[in-house]
């Protein structure tokens, strides 16, 4: 198998899902961030480019307001923000909506898209469905990304279930979901993480109901 040829896409790793209104739940967030910053280092020790994306949108929004505290990045992304190969401003949820993600992707010759940060039920999800038309591979960390509680009238969900339940939806279909032990280990290894596919998850799945 060829070496796939990443790029790190630390996506919205900011304040607002710490002291902000949107709180990761699960998993824990202090542990996720951290798990963000080791993928950030073991990317720049093995040559991987890192993207550090921020959404933003105008000044007086109740979230991710331009210029507001909880709009910056978290610390420890913050510390080496810097160092990324790329920095963009996104005001949708898929990285690549309105963004120049895809342009600078080909450019690097970039072929496989590692996905960290928030959220699994919104930002990951859109991101990874996303790259699916664009012939782009996705590899998402499991434990490097988190979810929100949900509850509206369409029913609800612990933070816990959606964030377990979208890692298998995205396994089996849009990405290779991994932790962020064995990607680092991919990683140096050059190796590709290996995903499902629909037909296999949905026969495992009948075969466990």
């Amino acid at each position: 198998m060829t070496a796939p040829r990443r790029a790190l896409i630390v996506i919205d790793a900011q304040q607002e899902y710490f002291e902000g209104l949107l709180p990761i739940q699960h998993p824990d967030r202090d542990a996720t961030v951290t798990r963000i910053r080791t993928t950030i280092d073991a990317a720049a020790e093995a040559d991987v480019p890192v993207v550090v994306v921020q959404h933003e949108l105008p000044e007086g929004a109740p979230v991710f307001a331009s210029g507001s505290p909880t709009g910056q990045n978290h610390p420890d992304v913050a510390a080496v923000e810097d160092r990324s190969s790329l920095r963009i401003s996104k005001q949708f949820s898929s990285v690549f909506a309105g963004t120049t993600l895809e342009d600078w992707l080909r450019e690097q010759e970039v072929d496989t898209i590692t996905l960290v940060g928030y959220m699994t039920n919104n930002c990951v999800l859109a991101s990874a469905a996303g790259a699916e038309p664009l012939g782009i591979a996705v590899e998402v960390l499991s434990d490097a990304t988190g979810a929100v509680d949900l509850a509206n009238d369409a029913g609800s969900a612990s933070a816990r279930q959606v964030h377990e339940t979208l890692m298998a939806l995205l396994h089996s279909n849009w990405a290779a979901v991994a932790d962020t032990a064995r990607w680092v280990t991919a990683v140096k290894a050059g190796e590709a993480l290996e995903a499902s596919d629909l037909v296999t998850s949905a026969a495992q799945g009948r075969g466990s109901a």
